[in-house]
């Protein structure tokens, strides 16, 4: 039998058709909506709010969460917003930071970030490395953040700290720019950092002509910086280079003021800050490099106005490695806006390696297959006369040193 056919008023039709793109385009804005409302990016922090590294972790989770809180109020990463949940290590005890990282994965950390020395920050970063997520370290010095001191699940670990062979070389180059020919090195053997520091001080200063005079080294605590500063004295030299800012630096300093040896001292960021000059003789020609200056002068607006968000929370930072922590979190933000949301750690550290130049808070960063730490950064030089720091200049880095 034949059907007969109903036709429809061309009008009617396209209205239908309308009403279905605006059903399907509301659906699907609902769909978009819903993913960019999801649940929240968790970061977790093994941090030591209360020993040896707490003055340099508190500030950098401090500026960590401003630097997080300022993202979410722009909407997250990708409508995403950022939650950073923190646990302390309590003065990084090895069984307490590796809990503490755990007891964060189960909280739902998806990204690690850790204390600011690699032999202190180990126990938590493995956690996070053998759960397979991009594991950061706001301000750790060396090349070992990486695939060098964690094998081929280090390909996942960062830091956003200078590597050493960048900040020897540094204040190697701004030594001889000083017209520094001869130089005495002294290596606290304390931490890796601080040894990679002045090797990569010694290469490079040798390149552009240095001559190193005397090398001398001590392990602070061991109650023997008496007789370093005994055998430096003895020494002529242009300037003295090291890297060091635990309990036995002051005793350097005034030891060797004391002595009316007035020396320039060149160190790296380990001797920022205020807090352990001695008040006499007050700390005089001392020069060293750091990440962004906390005496008002930084020549960035932006971590300056950091800086004043710090303050008005009770919480001003001692040392411009503060700075660190907001910029692990733009880093962070950048890596997973480019995976389109992805917190995948091996998507993330694969975009990580390749960043070059990237800009943060901190200044333009740059990592390498084989330096998962940062280069290229502009470093800020500060000297200080009578107990009084001020910014000389900034200073990038023309040529990196190489170290073992």
């Amino acid at each position: 039998m034949r059907q007969t056919r109903r036709w429809v008023p061309l009008g009617i039709l396209m209205l239908a058709l309308a009403a279905g793109v605006a059903a399907f385009a509301a659906t699907t804005l609902a769909g978009s909506n819903k993913s960019l409302a999801g649940k929240p990016i968790v970061i977790g922090y093994s941090a030591d709010l209360v020993g040896r590294m707490s003055p340099f972790d508190t500030p950098a989770l401090t500026a960590a969460k401003l630097e997080a809180k300022k993202l979410n109020a722009k909407g997250g990463i990708l409508g995403h917003k950022l939650v950073i949940k923190v646990c302390n290590t309590q003065d990084s005890k090895p069984d307490v930071a590796k809990s503490c990282a755990a007891n964060l994965i189960g909280q739902g950390a998806v990204i690690g970030l850790v204390t600011c020395d690699v032999d202190f920050a180990t126990p938590a970063a493995q956690e996070f490395l053998n759960k397979g997520e991009l594991t950061i370290a706001p301000c750790i010095g060396t090349d070992q953040m990486g695939p060098k001191r964690f094998g081929s699940k280090g390909k996942l670990a960062f830091s956003v700290g200078n590597v050493a062979q960048d900040e020897g070389a540094a204040m190697a180059e701004y030594a001889i720019s000083k017209g520094w020919k001869k130089a005495i090195t002294v290596t606290d053997n304390l931490l890796v950092y601080f040894r990679n520091i002045v090797q990569a001080f010694t290469v490079r200063y040798k390149e552009l002509g240095g001559t190193i005079v005397d090398a001398e080294s001590f392990t602070s605590f061991d109650k023997t910086i008496g007789n370093v500063v005994s055998r430096v004295n003895q020494q002529k030299a242009d300037v003295i280079a090291t890297s060091t800012g635990f309990a036995d630096w002051p005793a350097f300093v005034s030891g060797l003021r004391s002595l009316n040896n007035n020396t320039p001292i060149m160190n790296s960021w380990a001797g920022d800050g205020t807090f352990w000059y001695p008040k006499n003789p007050p700390v005089t020609h001392y020069w060293y490099v750091t990440y962004a200056s906390v005496f008002g002068d930084d020549p960035d607006p932006a971590v300056r106005a950091l800086i004043a968000k710090m303050k008005a929370i009770g919480q001003p930072p001692a040392t411009g490695g503060f700075v660190t922590g907001a910029a692990a979190i733009d880093a962070i933000a950048a890596a997973i806006t480019q995976a389109k949301g992805s917190t995948n750690g091996k998507t993330l550290a694969a975009i990580f390696v390749k960043f070059h130049g990237l800009p943060t808070i901190s200044g333009k960063i740059s990592y390498s297959p084989a330096l998962h730490s940062v280069f290229g950064r502009a470093y800020r030089v500060m000297e200080v006369e009578n107990n009084t720091p001020k910014f000389v200049k900034l200073l990038t880095t023309k040529k990196l040193a190489k170290i073992g």
